[in-house]
């Protein structure tokens, strides 16, 4: 063999090399992120699970909420107090009919005490504006015990 074929044939060796380096570097900063957000989303879920258990609500499984929620309350805090969201919101507080048997029903405090639960966790700047549209709303003691 010449010697060029020699270093071609080492050129190859030396790319692979850095290519694979590169995927390792590129795939351990991605995990240690992972893990970062991880174990913010973890005390997130405990701190959820303890203002929930003390308001006497069942606690879904710690990784539920982890996995629903993640560290930023997912969907729940995406503007809440927007019009569309609380239009939906107020649609699930209906009786689940559809065309004209559908109509508003008179939910349960407790139902939407849980959701400013969970707000005042994943995003206490957020709660203020649905806290004054909760407080609107026509609510009773409609679960029983």
């Amino acid at each position: 063999m010449t010697t060029s074929m020699m270093a071609s044939r080492h050129r190859w060796i030396y790319l692979g090399s850095i290519v694979l380096l590169v995927a390792m570097l590129v795939t351990g900063l991605l995990s240690f992120s992972r893990l970062h957000a991880t174990d913010l989303a973890d005390r997130k879920a405990n701190q959820l699970s303890t203002a929930l258990s003390s308001a006497g609500y069942p606690v879904p499984a710690q990784d539920q909420i982890t996995h629903t929620l993640g560290e930023d309350g997912g969907a729940v805090c995406a503007d809440p107090a927007n019009a569309l969201n609380q239009a939906q919101w107020t649609y699930g507080m209906s009786n689940g009919a559809n065309g004209p048997g559908q109509r508003p029903v008179l939910s349960d405090r407790e139902v939407v005490r849980a959701e400013a639960i969970v707000l005042s966790v994943y995003c206490p700047d957020r709660l203020a504006a649905v806290q004054d549209r909760i407080d609107d709303l026509d609510l009773r003691d409609t679960v029983r015990k």
